[in-house]
């Protein structure tokens, strides 16, 4: 049975614009190999994170929402362990009423798009 995560990771600000859309790219890839979906994704840019990681103040942050089967998680979290461009990430599983906030979140922002749109 496929269960909904959602996972954050931080990207090091270093990489350029390619070489950032590549990473995510990759882990997108990644779970979409393993019979995963992609419910929804965020870019959140570059970001002043709240204490140094790896002597960086600021990095590239990422949202996937996904679905995949359990086992998965394990695979993906080594893969973001070897990767050296992602500086840290964190996965959860949600429960129901994450699901649902995070739908009328979603929801919200585009009722707020076409508001902005039809101006």
């Amino acid at each position: 049975m496929l269960s909904n995560y959602e996972t954050v990771f931080i990207l090091t600000p270093v990489l350029s614009d390619t070489q950032m859309k590549e990473a995510v790219q990759k882990f997108k890839k990644l779970i979409l190999d393993n019979s995963g979906e992609i419910v929804h994704e965020e870019d959140w840019g570059l970001r002043k994170l709240a204490y140094p990681i790896q002597k960086k103040s600021t990095g590239f942050y990422f949202l996937f929402e996904f679905k995949c089967e359990g086992t998965f998680i394990q695979k993906l979290e080594i893969e973001f362990k070897r990767d050296e461009r992602i500086i840290r990430f964190l996965t959860m599983k949600m429960d129901k009423y994450a699901i649902e906030y995070s739908e009328k979140k979603r929801n919200k922002a585009k009722e707020e798009q076409t508001k902005l749109e039809d101006k």
